[in-house]
């Protein structure tokens, strides 16, 4: 289950810190104290290139979100940034930490290696907080560049990250899956090389399940990311499943009042 944090206060100042601490972040003193509703978010900035090189060196950069009021969804922030850039899933990280993990950066990246590290909120109601983390990797003499990304639905009641099998009723699955394969098929109609020759497109690019899900305003969100149901040209595509859809399917404390 991933999950993790963001918060470097630093930058590309005159004298950026050179060590990253994720925990320990403070709330600003007018920011919320993190009320049913409002997520206590804070902005975590931090760019830097290799210390002491020169010319074309390796790079990260750090657009992410801190929880002064949330310690534990803040180090899961900062876990599951540093899990994802893991390219190997298969491959065992010497790292668990975006700290451990820009140290190992540092010692194995080559000239034109780059990082981007991105979280942010995407929904916040009652007790819920969406999380939405993004990862993009350039790696030497690749194509072009690898990007992931992975939603976090924050139950701030218990405290811990909600699977999708704690919102779907268990005997309605089948129904979510349909309801998931509905929405697969409104979101072809919008992709071009589907409409140009649809048989091709499902052929190589069937329809494929996920449990990468946020509850969001606007509906259910499905995120999947480059190469899964469609190629790299078509970015990491999204499908919305309305809640008008997932009546009698969602567990009625996850539907919207």
């Amino acid at each position: 289950m991933l999950i993790a944090t963001a918060v470097l206060l630093a930058g590309c100042g005159s004298s950026p810190k050179d060590t990253i601490s994720l925990a320990n972040q403070k709330a600003p003193s007018s920011a919320s104290s993190g009320t049913p509703g409002d997520a206590g978010s804070v902005s975590v900035k931090w760019s830097r290139t290799k210390p002491g090189c020169t010319g074309q060196c390796p790079t990260i950069d750090i657009d992410s979100v801190a929880f002064p009021g949330e310690p534990k969804l803040t180090e899961l922030v900062d876990h599951v940034l540093a899990f994802m850039t893991g390219v190997d899933r298969q491959q065992n990280l010497p790292y668990d930490t975006i700290a451990g993990y820009v140290d190992y950066f540092w010692q194995t990246a080559q000239a034109r290696d780059a990082t981007s590290l991105r979280g942010k909120v995407r929904a916040s109601s009652g007790n819920l907080i969406v999380v939405e983390l993004g990862t993009t990797q350039t790696l030497t003499g690749a194509a072009h560049a690898i990007p992931a990304t992975q939603f976090l639905n924050w139950d701030r009641a218990r405290d811990r990250v909600v699977a999708l099998d704690e919102v779907v009723i268990p005997e309605r699955r089948a129904a979510f899956v349909e309801a998931m394969r509905a929405a697969h098929t409104r979101w072809k109609q919008t992709v071009d090389d589907a409409k140009r020759d649809p048989a091709s497109f499902n052929r190589m690019w069937p329809f494929q399940e996920t449990d990468n899900f946020a509850l969001t305003s606007d509906g259910m969100v499905l995120k999947y990311d480059a190469y899964v149901i469609a190629p790299y040209a078509a970015g990491q595509p999204e499908l919305t499943i309305p809640y008008t859809a997932l009546q009698g399917i969602l567990r009625p404390g996850w539907m919207p009042k």
